[in-house]
């Protein structure tokens, strides 16, 4: 499957759509994802960033950085978050392309350390990420995994 990934500061033009698939992905408000986006653009800061893969004119997948990944361990920042590929689209690696996209587009901006929450166990192993420790995600009844990538270049 051919596709591009886009950071979503350089397609601006992009910054509903998006929001609006990750929203219709992950349940959280649409808002979130369009405020946090729209910081992104203002460029202030290299966190939050946006990207999506699009194939056809289409989002195939998506991932986000942002601060804290609704945890509790506010030192383990930023967060690599809202990780998603259409089911259609799985298996070839595109996950992984983006992974690899954002750990060097955020190491070009200065941050070679990123963590990522998932209850997911061998996947981002992979892509280079490693298994850091358990947090308490908010509202969480139990522990989810936390992981750390750190860029080696």
């Amino acid at each position: 499957m051919k596709y591009d990934i886009i950071r979503i500061a350089d397609a601006p033009e992009m910054t509903e759509r998006a929001a609006a698939w990750f929203h219709e992905k992950w349940g959280i408000p649409q808002d979130a994802y369009l405020d946090s986006m729209k910081e992104g653009l203002l460029g202030a800061s290299p966190v939050p960033a946006w990207y999506v893969a699009v194939s056809d004119g289409k989002i195939i997948a998506g991932l986000g950085v942002i601060e804290n990944d609704f945890h509790n361990r506010s030192d383990l920042s930023p967060n690599v978050c809202a990780v998603y590929t259409e089911p259609d689209a799985r298996g070839q690696g595109i996950a992984g392309a983006l992974l690899n996209f954002v750990c060097e587009d955020m190491n070009k901006k200065g941050i070679d350390t990123l963590y990522l929450l998932t209850d997911h166990t061998s996947f981002y192993e992979r892509y280079g990420w490693e298994y850091l420790c358990d947090v308490q995600g908010d509202g969480e009844e139990y522990l989810s995994r936390m992981y750390i990538h750190r860029y080696q270049g």
